[in-house]
């Protein structure tokens, strides 16, 4: 790990629980508070409206928070109910790609890298909707627009299988891959979300592996869930055995990005600041059974020849200590 690199961030909305009213600046306190801490992701347009990029830099600095990111949030416009980037609308499609650009320029203003874009409005309900060719080839063309903005930056796709709709056009790791694939710019990537890997019916390792081989994984959404919906549980707290043998992928890989705590604490009434506590409590110590395990002979001759049962006792000697 690069010496005194945020290694955490958490979700800003995650510290609303229990204040009242609370503005940007009094959610970024109250990540302060978390040990382990030190790093932030913002939405836009939701927490810039009415405070400067240049007055949020400062705010966050006078709190020791760095900013992670910034991610888009076009759910906050009702006119991009039948998608932003695929809406048959060429107007509407236009105003999401303007809007995007606003939010790179203010993330660029406030030293950000990464763009994280999640497309969820983009999709179909019904059979017969959409033209599935003509809204790829709008996404991808909007996709360009926005990469092409600022190619000094990183713009991350992160996918969802559905919700809001019931089908999303880019649910999985393959058909972003196939996107970035056909986009065929530099500053592209993919973001991993743990509930949204599972809801996927997906591998969370395999699927950071082909995003490696294959792109490159710009950002690591931590959470966890039963795999049915995007339940935002605290880390390791369903799939400790699947959050380990993501970490073993990462290290294999030499990730040294931000690990994003992207849970909702609201949904089961507990304390923000406990609740990210404890995911840094949970993900220090698997990162670090992940450390020991990523060197391990027993493991590694157990993988070579797909033996789980020694697998399983390479990995409980290192976890259950």
């Amino acid at each position: 790990m690069i010496p005194n690199r945020p290694r955490y961030a958490a979700r800003l909305n995650a510290f609303k629980l229990g204040l009242k009213n609370p503005t940007v600046p009094d959610l970024l306190a109250r990540i302060a508070e978390v040990p382990g801490i030190d790093a932030a992701d913002l939405n836009f347009p939701d927490h810039f409206e009415g405070i400067p990029p240049a007055t949020l830099s400062r705010i966050m600095a006078d709190h020791g928070i760095a900013l992670n990111g910034v991610a888009m949030r076009y759910y906050t416009d009702p006119g991009f109910r039948l998608g932003a980037f695929s809406n048959p609308d060429a107007k509407v499609r236009q105003a999401a790609v303007d809007i995007t650009k606003r939010g790179l320029d203010a993330m660029a203003e406030m030293g950000g890298k990464v763009m994280t874009l999640w497309m969820g409005q983009d999709g179909v309900d019904y059979a017969f909707q959409g033209n599935y060719a003509r809204m790829w080839d709008d996404s991808l063309e909007c996709l360009a627009q926005v990469c092409d903005h600022n190619p000094a930056v990183d713009v991350s796709l992160e996918y969802k299988p559905n919700e809001p709709r019931a089908f999303s056009l880019m649910p999985d790791i393959a058909t972003n891959l196939l996107a970035i694939k056909e986009l065929g710019r530099a500053n592209t990537g993919i973001t991993l979300d743990f509930c949204h890997v599972l809801f996927a019916g997906e591998i969370p390792a395999q699927s950071a592996q082909l995003a490696g081989r294959y792109a490159r994984i710009l950002g690591v959404h931590l959470n966890d869930g039963y795999g049915k919906r995007d339940d935002g549980l605290m880390v390791g707290s369903v799939h400790p055995m699947q959050t380990l043998e993501l970490f073993v992928e990462l290290d294999r890989q030499a990730y040294d990005g931000v690990i994003y705590f992207d849970t909702f604490p609201d949904h089961s009434g507990l304390n923000p600041v406990a609740e990210a506590a404890a995911n840094v409590m949970m993900t220090d110590r698997l990162r670090a059974t992940a450390k020991r395990l990523s060197s391990d002979a027993a493991l590694g001759r157990a993988t070579a020849v797909q033996d789980a049962a020694a697998a399983m006792q390479a990995v409980a000697a290192q976890l259950y200590r």
